[in-house]
């Protein structure tokens, strides 16, 4: 009786064991073999694997060849929750990744206990030295996957010239703006499959076709020279406690931009936590007003249309002159002055009388063709194009005020190449930043040349004003604190007061210093602006100095001679 239950018990156990391997076999076959094109679609979308390959950005250069901007390896720390969790590690993993990563261990754990997830960030663009850390730990669910975030090496130093690209390698500013066709290149694909792990599985992958990197951008700026401008700049906010301040430096010849700087700025690295205003670019997009560096393109204009002569007299009236029923003063009386002594005493009198010898038709015209009004077209976004209003719109004033630098606005760099084309045998450059582009072969796809826009002037009217804006630097000229020994400067002052609701206001101006040296033969043309300035407020007192404290450190780092170089391309003909 027992033999014989054992025996049943046996034949049952058999069936069932038979019976469960045969209805194993029919799903299989069923599954395999019938009408499941929902169910293996699924399976093929869960072991589908494709991904985009991004490209590496470009790097950005300066003239020197030191790098500005590059893409920096990193990896991503990421972690499989379902395995962490079968292995009963949740807490002593996210404890440790806490610890490794600095970041706080409730935000850590948020992510590893995740039941049923797979896939799970815990940190993007991990340092080199922080994802070794973690390798070493050897931690069973955590891996890490290959990834690049932008650097800059300078911190900084030509925050608002490099600008800065963004987590997902988008361009927002500066040149990382405005090349960021250029510098992004072209992603590749990679289409694959994965095991039941997630894993690639290497042998079945299908496409991959490699990313293309980004084109290489050389500017024109020197790092040394931007250091120097910058220094220069943080000092005299300092000393005077003024609002901002910011310059630009030109080659004469070439308009080629080797600094520019605005204060205030702020660290390329930490961008995101920036102030709005610290985002600005001054030189190219803020507008003011002039003031007295305007009187340099009047006065050229007129000894352009002949209208003066260097022995001219010109009554000043001891300081306060009435045009129109309305009161036009100087800073300082003089009776009569030469024409050469209205610009060395920025006589504002001196200058109105002059403009309505031009009249508003040539006014207006001399103005445009020195390019105010109208953007230069530099290689940076953002830039301002100023006001200069069609003459039509004029008032019965209004010549008599555009000439001491009121009724209009202008950008720096506008300015500076006004100056420029008054020291470059007239010559108006298109400034220009951006000197050479290459590709990935280091093959050039765009190489920047001298483009001249415009002749305001003649090259006979550029050597008088030359010598005139000599002057200006001498003993009893306004700019006799931009004197640099061994070395003939040549330059204007101008001190603006600022429109605050409306009305002008005597407690917040602009001061500014524009020059250029060698006088003679021109080599560099440096402008110099500071915004609202505290201990003192003319451009004589507060920018001219600036001016010798870039200009005599630039002329010996570049071994520029008191003389100047002679250019065979650029000699007279």
């Amino acid at each position: 009786m027992t033999d014989r239950r054992m025996l049943w018990r046996m034949a049952l156990i058999v069936l069932v064991v038979v019976g469960a391997w045969t209805g194993l076999a029919v799903r299989l076959t069923f599954l395999h073999l019938g009408p499941n094109e929902s169910l293996k679609e699924r399976v093929r979308k869960i072991r589908h694997f494709e991904r985009e390959l991004v490209a590496g950005r470009g790097r950005i250069h300066d003239a020197s060849g030191a790098t500005l901007a590059l893409d920096l390896d990193t990896k991503d720390v990421i972690v499989d929750p379902q395995r962490v969790l079968e292995n009963g590690q949740a807490q002593a993993v996210a404890r440790q990744l806490s610890v490794a990563l600095g970041i706080p261990l409730d935000k850590v754990e948020s992510r590893v206990n995740r039941p049923g997830r797979r896939y799970e960030y815990i940190k993007k663009y991990v340092r080199h030295d922080q994802f070794e850390q973690i390798e070493r730990m050897k931690l069973a669910g955590v891996f890490m996957e290959d990834s690049s975030a932008r650097y800059y090496p300078h911190d900084a130093m030509l925050c608002h010239v490099i600008g800065f690209a963004n987590l997902a390698s988008d361009g927002c500013a500066g040149i990382e703006l405005k090349l960021d066709k250029e510098l992004k290149g072209t992603s590749g694909i990679l289409v694959s499959k994965r095991d039941g792990r997630r894993h690639e599985v290497y042998r079945l992958r299908t496409v991959e076709i490699a990313a293309e990197s980004g084109c290489d951008v050389h500017l024109t700026v020197d790092v040394h020279v931007q250091y120097v401008v910058e220094q220069a700049l943080q000092n005299v906010v300092h000393e005077h406690n003024a609002k901002s301040a910011w310059a630009v430096v030109q080659e004469v010849k070439t308009g080629r931009i080797l600094a520019m700087a605005s204060l205030p700025s702020f660290s390329l690295n930490e961008y995101r936590s920036m102030h709005e205003d610290q985002l600005l670019n001054r030189v190219i997009g803020y507008t003011y007003e002039p003031g007295s560096t305007m009187k340099a393109a009047v006065i050229a204009a007129a000894f352009n249309e002949g209208v003066v002569t260097e022995s001219m007299m010109v009554d000043c009236e001891r300081g306060t002159w009435f045009y129109r029923r309305r009161p036009l003063r100087d800073f300082h009386p003089y009776g009569l002055l030469s024409v050469p002594d209205v610009l060395k005493k920025s006589s504002n009198i001196g200058t109105a009388k002059l403009a309505l010898l031009l009249g508003e038709e040539r006014l207006d015209t001399y103005l445009r063709a020195f390019g105010l009004g109208r953007r230069t077209g530099i290689e940076l976004p953002g830039e301002e194009s100023g006001i200069l209003h069609a003459r039509k719109n004029w008032d019965s004033l209004t010549i008599t005020r555009l000439p001491m630098g009121h009724a209009l606005s202008v950008t720096a760099l506008q300015m500076v190449a006004m100056y420029s084309a008054i020291a470059n045998d007239g010559k108006l450059l298109r400034p220009r930043i951006v000197d050479l582009v290459t590709n990935a072969g280091g093959e050039a796809i765009y190489r920047s040349e001298v483009e001249i826009v415009g002749t305001p002037i003649r090259p006979e009217t550029s050597r008088i004003m030359r010598r005139l804006l000599k002057r200006v630097a001498d003993q009893g000229g306004t700019a006799r604190r931009a004197r640099i020994e061994g070395y003939d400067v040549a330059g204007k002052t101008g001190t603006a007061e600022k429109v605050i609701n409306g009305q002008y206001t005597k407690h917040a101006n602009i001061a500014s210093f524009a020059g250029f040296l060698p006088a003679n033969n021109p080599e560099l043309c440096i402008l110099i602006v500071v915004d609202e300035p505290h201990k003192f407020h003319t451009g004589g007192r507060v920018a001219a100095p600036v001016f010798k404290e870039i200009a005599e450190q630039i002329v010996r780092y570049l071994g520029i001679p008191p003389g100047g170089w002679e250019y065979p391309m650029y000699a007279e003909k």
